[in-house]
């Protein structure tokens, strides 16, 4: 590859330069305002195919309220922002490109001020008006581009591969620099909004405790320690850290007499929330899971773990080595079960066939031999086949969890008239403190670990107690 030819590569890659509207200085970015905006509209309509939106409208209006209020305050006011909850039980919040930023209801529950809410759209905001998204989008393509033309340039593929995957190393995440970018922006845009700016530490405070909880909870069960959730800074930072204080300062300075935090009037808009698992995609207690709306129910053996996804539901060995899915599918009532399984198979054979029968319903299962064997099986409801596939981690052999697995299999049923209440989700209910109430006054035992739930919920986790007259979050 001549000389001549690099230089030309560089300067049309440097023709991508924007100046960043946060830092005023010039960022490598190979998109434009407009093509930002177009990215956003068509990642948007993807997200709500995948987390549809929480049917609260109220609650959403509050949100978006909230979050335009921060916007204003913003390097990028006048950027049309789009503050959506989604129906999400997991504790997250994500920004896209051009201003459409998300909260997970499940996030949503455990804040406790509308300066805490602030603070989370504040920091994807930052995300925004930063244009990190954009920045790494940019990363991408030009690492892509260098990729093709050593490729070309070389002869040798291998040069392509080793590119992209240096690439893929540098723009993986946003980063701590970045993430710590935008909690410094996100508290600058608090203050100027007229919110405590220390509700950033605050937050960062309830996540950490989420993840000391989780990794309690892992300990008690034997079980390994989870991976974080937050995308962010949140996740893994604890509440001293000292560069996220050091970000904080400018925003202190901006700290006007009136700092709102507005407890109260944040949680009157969290009355009767989700928690947990929504009736639509359905309701985990225990080893047990319970669908309303589809009418059915299973279990998992004692000590595996039951995942919840908008697409499928899934089920792990507890040593993860094995999973079991189950999925949805139109029924074909030409094909008979088994023609079903050998339909979806196509020319590969299935074994040990057996007919499967659970009161009423009709079904088949069996197992596919090869590198990695699977046991499939389908049960026919009315017009809906539930179709199942199993296997184990790069085996060939799955008698080490096969009898868990049909176990699985067998367990599905449709409701009784007794377990329909079991397929409703928690909500969140507010209730004021009394003289001499603890917390464990109000553990009703609708979750594993309820009074710490509860202690979490509050920001009184591991072991405060809230004073008399408090409003706080209880399940019900």
């Amino acid at each position: 590859m001549s000389l001549r030819f690099v230089l030309l590569l560089l300067a049309s890659l440097l023709a991508g330069c924007a100046t960043n509207p946060v830092s005023g200085r010039s960022d490598f970015v190979m998109m434009s305002e407009r093509q930002e905006l177009e990215l956003g509209r068509k990642y948007h309509q993807q997200v709500l195919a995948e987390y549809p939106r929480y049917a609260d409208e109220a609650l959403q209006a509050y949100v978006q309220q909230v979050g335009e209020r921060v916007a204003r305050h913003s390097h990028r006011s006048g950027l049309q922002y789009r503050f959506t909850v989604i129906d999400s039980p997991e504790l997250n919040a994500f920004a896209l490109p051009g201003g459409y930023v998300y909260i997970h209801r499940g996030l949503l529950a455990y804040l406790n001020s509308e300066a805490e809410l602030a603070a989370v759209l504040g920091h994807e905001v930052g995300h925004v008006t930063a244009r990190h998204s954009v920045r790494q989008q940019s990363q991408a393509s030009a690492w892509s581009i260098v990729s093709q033309v050593i490729a070309i340039g070389t002869g040798v593929g291998a040069a392509g591969d080793l590119t992209s995957v240096l690439g893929s190393a540098v723009v993986r995440g946003y980063g701590r620099d970045m993430e710590l970018e935008a909690d410094g922006l996100g508290a600058q845009y608090l203050a100027r909004a007229g919110y405590d700016p220390q509700a950033m530490i605050e937050v960062v405070r309830i996540l950490k405790n989420q993840e000391d909880f989780a990794r309690a909870e892992a300990a008690r069960h034997g079980e390994a320690p989870p991976a974080g959730s937050y995308h962010g800074l949140f996740d893994s930072h604890p509440d001293n850290d000292r560069r996220l204080h050091e970000v904080l300062g400018p925003a202190r300075a901006l700290v006007s007499a009136q700092q709102e935090v507005n407890r109260d009037g944040f949680l009157r808009h969290l009355e009767g929330l989700t928690f947990g698992d929504s009736e639509a995609s359905g309701v985990r207690r225990g080893q047990a899971f319970y669908h309303g709306p589809l009418n059915f129910t299973l279990r998992l053996p004692a000590g595996w773990q039951l995942l919840n996804r908008p697409d499928m539901l899934v089920g792990l060995t507890p040593d993860r080595k094995g999973l079991i899915a189950l999925t949805l599918e139109p029924a074909d009532a030409r094909l008979t079960p088994v023609d079903f399984l050998r339909q979806r198979i196509g020319d590969q054979r299935l074994l040990a066939g057996e007919a499967l029968q659970a009161q009423g319903l009709q079904g088949y299962t069996g197992v596919v031999p090869g590198a990695t064997a699977r046991r499939v099986a389908v049960l026919y409801k009315g017009d809906q086949a539930f179709l199942f596939v199993a296997a184990l981690k790069g085996r060939s052999d799955l008698s080490d969890a096969d009898a868990g697995f049909l176990q699985v299999i067998r367990s599905f049923r449709p409701l009784r008239d007794d377990e329909r209440k079991l397929a409703k989700p928690l909500r969140l209910e507010l209730v004021r403190v009394g003289a001499g109430q603890r917390l464990a006054d109000f553990d009703h035992g609708l979750a594993e670990a309820s009074v710490q739930r509860l202690r979490l919920l509050n920001n009184l986790y591991p072991d405060r107690e809230p004073r008399p007259g408090d409003w706080i979050k209880v399940l019900y």
